[in-house]
């Protein structure tokens, strides 16, 4: 599984559209990367979890999902990819 967030996500707490989403430092922190380090990864697993305009808007732009499967949550983007 990968998961990512934008830096200034990490550790808020999101309400919105009867959601309660928790970036915790604990499943999103680890080790900063570049857009284009995440680019790679995003091909290399299966089960996907994104959480910020910064990281969605790469994965959106490899054209691993589309702009209508997006949820918003507090203006946040957040996106899960499963691979079947």
């Amino acid at each position: 599984m990968l998961a990512a967030a934008d830096k200034e996500l990490i550790g808020k707490t999101l309400n919105g559209n009867g959601i309660k989403f928790e970036v915790s430092e604990k499943f999103y922190k680890g080790e900063e990367i570049t857009a284009e380090e995440l680019r790679k990864m995003l091909h290399e697993f299966g089960n996907i979890n994104l959480v910020g305009e910064k990281v969605v808007a790469v994965a959106l732009d490899e054209k691993l999902a589309e702009e209508s499967q997006v949820l918003e949550i507090e203006g946040v983007k957040h996106l899960q990819i499963i691979a079947l």
